[in-house]
């Protein structure tokens, strides 16, 4: 086992599993090129072919189907041996408060999931938070752990993994001249007012989710100031602004009377896992690590 990676375990047991490279990257969150790299260096270290590979099908050589069934039940075993040990690191049953703002897409879902089976013990809650005040309920000890819109610049909170980086869109009224398009170039941003977030998220925070100049310096026109997600949604609806968000929550969030242009020239938007640093915990020590672990497969 010295020099064998357990990525490339992984990857060989799923690529068993799928006979087939592009469904294996699937599944594992990374491109098809990558899980031939991972099966070549597998292959390199144990000095022979494991997986012939032609046009038209994959297939496990000899030595493959008996590396295969020496492999998943020992790989089983490991990842109980971690799982066990991480569940007794956490002292037992105990609460989990996670926040998020705007969406918790299926993938951050999943990785949930894999942390509760990992940590039977640990019972997780999930709480959204308002738009405008991504900082505040980890400030005051309402969530133990929250997943916010970056960027971060608080002094006691904790910065783990940053992930799910995604191009911006504008989400524009049916009925706005912008509907039509099939993108637009942030200069565009100074041609309508843009909805922006309230207080108490800090003045940074906000100025990055609706910004105040487009990048060449052109002003851009405020629009009405909003709360929560659905309160500007329902603004762009009536055509009293447009908003700027991240892919996920545009494809979250149809709406009949609500029509999202992709922006050119914008920064791409990116959520990272923050939680207090005086109240950090094994439990949340565990999580940023399953976070680390699972979501930079499709965060990246």
């Amino acid at each position: 086992m010295g020099t064998v990676e357990i990525r490339e375990l992984e990857c060989f047991l799923v690529l068993a599993d799928e006979l087939h490279f592009g469904r294996t990257g699937e599944r594992l969150y990374v491109s098809q090129g990558r899980v031939s790299q991972l099966i070549r260096a597998l292959e390199q270290r144990i000095g022979a072919r494991l997986v012939e590979r032609t046009s038209r099908r994959v297939r496990l050589t000899p030595l493959g189907e008996t590396f295969l069934s020496d492999l998943r039940p020992a790989y089983d075993t490991l990842r109980a041996a971690v799982d066990q040990a991480r569940a007794a690191a956490l002292g037992g049953r105990g609460p989990l408060r996670i926040g998020f703002q705007g969406v918790a897409g299926h993938e951050f879902m999943d990785v949930v999931r894999e942390f509760e089976e990992r940590c039977p013990g640990c019972d997780t809650r999930m709480t959204e938070l308002p738009l405008s005040d991504p900082f505040g309920p980890v400030h005051r000890d309402e969530v133990d752990i929250a997943v916010v819109l970056l960027p971060v610049q608080e002094p006691d909170l904790v910065l783990g993994p940053v992930f799910s980086r995604q191009p911006q869109y504008l989400a524009v009224s049916r009925r706005h001249p912008f509907a039509g398009r099939t993108a637009l170039d942030a200069e565009e941003l100074a041609d309508a007012p843009l909805i922006g977030l309230g207080a108490p998220a800090p003045d940074y925070w906000r100025d990055v989710q609706a910004p105040t100049r487009t990048p060449s310096g052109a002003p851009v026109p405020r629009g009405p100031v909003v709360g929560t997600l659905q309160e500007g949604l329902s603004l762009v609806a009536a055509d009293r602004g447009v908003m700027l968000l991240c892919l996920p929550t545009t494809q979250y969030h149809h709406r009949r009377d609500v029509a999202y242009v992709p922006v050119a020239g914008l920064p791409e938007s990116a959520l990272g896992l923050v939680w207090h640093g005086a109240r950090e915990n094994a439990r949340v020590r565990a999580f940023a690590e399953a976070v680390a672990d699972d979501l930079v497969r499709f965060g990246l």
